[in-house]
C-alpha cells in the first residue's frame, strides 16, 4: 500500500472513531432527556406553577416559591453581572491591552473561569455570609454573579477585538473621542455577539447549585425578601430528589424540567442571534 492509501485508511478509521464518539454522546444525551421530559412533564400542573413547596409527607404542593426565588436571583445577577463585564470586557480589549491592570485582569478571570463553582460559593459564604450573620439572597446572587461575570468579560473582549481597526481609525478622523468610539462604534458593531455572552452566563448560573447551598441556602415559604434565605430552584431539586416522598421527587423532576427548558430556550435564543450577526 502506497503513503497515499494508508492515509486514506487512517483517514477513514478517524472518522470512524470520531462518528462512534459522537453517536455514544448524542445516545447518553437523548436517554437523559427522554427520561427528564417524560418523568418531568408528569409533574407539571397548575398547582406546580401556583402553590409552594409542601411540607414532609404532605401529598400536592408546587414550586411557587422556588420558581420565583430563581427569577430574583437571576435578574439581579443578571442586573449586577452585565455592566460590570461588558465594562471590563470594553477596558481590555480597547484601553488597557498591555497595561499590568489587564495582565491581572485576564489573569483572574481566568482563574474564575475555571474555578469549581463551589469553591464560589465557600468564598462567598466566607465572606459574606459569615460577616453579615446569615444566608441571603443577595449572598446567593453575589456567588451567581461572580460566576457570570468572567463569562461576560472574555466574550466581550473577544468579539470587540473582532472589530477591523480600520473602523476605528475612520471614528477618529471624524474627531470621536475614545469612549465614544469604543460605546458607539466597536461595542455597537458587536452588540449581537455581546448580548450572547450574557446569555450564555445566564444560562451558566441558571442551574448552578453549589453556591446556593453555602449562600441563598432555602427557603419553605415564599419570600422575596433578599436579606433572608430564599427558595431556589437547584437547591430544592437538590433536596426534594433525595427525598423519600414521592410527591417531592415528582416536584425535583418537574423542576429539573424546567430549568433544562430554560436553558434550552437562552442556548436556542443565543444561536439566532449569533446567527443573525453573522447573516448582516
Amino acid at each position: 500500500m502506497n503513503l497515499y492509501g494508508r492515509r486514506t485508511w487512517i483517514n477513514r478509521l478517524g472518522i470512524g472513531l470520531s462518528m462512534v464518539a459522537m453517536s455514544l454522546g448524542l445516545a447518553g444525551l437523548l436517554w437523559i432527556l427522554w427520561t427528564l421530559f417524560a418523568k418531568g412533564f408528569a409533574a407539571l400542573s397548575w398547582d406546580f406553577f401556583t402553590t409552594d413547596t409542601p411540607a414532609p409527607g404532605t401529598p400536592g404542593g408546587g414550586l411557587r416559591n422556588a420558581i420565583v426565588g430563581s427569577g430574583i436571583l437571576i435578574l439581579v445577577t443578571t442586573v449586577v453581572s452585565t455592566p460590570i463585564g461588558i465594562l471590563a470586557g470594553i477596558h481590555l480589549a480597547e484601553f488597557g491591552d498591555k497595561s499590568r491592570l489587564a495582565s491581572i485582569t485576564r489573569f483572574v478571570t481566568d482563574i474564575m473561569l475555571s474555578a469549581p463553582s463551589i469553591v464560589i460559593g465557600l468564598f462567598v459564604y466566607a465572606l459574606v455570609v459569615v460577616t453579615f450573620g446569615g444566608f441571603s439572597g443577595w449572598a446567593g446572587s453575589i456567588a451567581l454573579s461572580l460566576i457570570a461575570i468572567p463569562v461576560v468579560v472574555r466574550t466581550t473582549e473577544n468579539m470587540l477585538r473582532l472589530v477591523p481597526t480600520s473602523l476605528r481609525e475612520a471614528a477618529f478622523a471624524l474627531g470621536a473621542p475614545h469612549w465614544q468610539v469604543s460605546i458607539k462604534v466597536t461595542l455597537h458593531a458587536v452588540k449581537a455577539g455581546v448580548v450572547t455572552g450574557v446569555l450564555l452566563a445566564i444560562a451558566r448560573v441558571t442551574g448552578e447549585t453549589a453556591p446556593l447551598l453555602f449562600t441563598a441556602l432555602n427557603n419553605q415559604f415564599f419570600s422575596a425578601d433578599m436579606s433572608q434565605p430564599m427558595a431556589n430552584l437547584p437547591v430544592a431539586i437538590f433536596q426534594f430528589g433525595m427525598s423519600p416522598y414521592d410527591n417531592w421527587v415528582q416536584l425535583a423532576w418537574g423542576g429539573s424540567l424546567l430549568i433544562a427548558l430554560l436553558v434550552l430556550a437562552i442556548n436556542i435564543g443565543a444561536r439566532v442571534i449569533f446567527h443573525q450577526k453573522d447573516t448582516l
